[in-house]
């Protein structure tokens, strides 16, 4: 199920351009148009979720999935070995501007602690 009003939905449908990294049947990724580090890379579930907040017990193959997916992605881009950091934001608090559940799978320089 997809959201017609949700960017990323928009973006899984092909509306909207992105510099696509992946794609499955269950699952989109695509680089950061504000990237944070030199590999900034989104990961997004196909199905419209709005954040982890919303997710339930049905959703954790996709969840599982993202996390296997984020560290082929890690692979793919060179940041595995090194190290990688996957965050998720959930709610505005947190810095969720886009109400689609996604990861940022970022990495390729020192990633400070806390994160904000």
């Amino acid at each position: 199920m997809s959201d017609s009003n949700c960017i990323f939905c928009r973006i899984i449908a092909g509306q909207i351009p992105a510099a696509k990294v992946y794609e499955d049947e269950h699952s989109f990724a695509f680089r950061d148009i504000n990237p944070q580090a030199p590999v900034h890379v989104l990961l997004i579930p196909k199905r419209h979720v709005v954040s982890l907040k919303e997710t339930a017990s049905e959703d954790h193959a996709v969840l599982g999935h993202l996390l296997i997916v984020a560290g082929k992605i890690a692979a793919q881009e060179g940041i595995a070995e090194n190290g990688f950091r996957v965050v998720a934001n959930s709610g505005g608090d947190a810095g969720q501007t886009v109400f689609h559940l996604h990861l940022h799978v970022m990495g390729g320089r020192p990633m400070a602690w806390p994160p904000g």
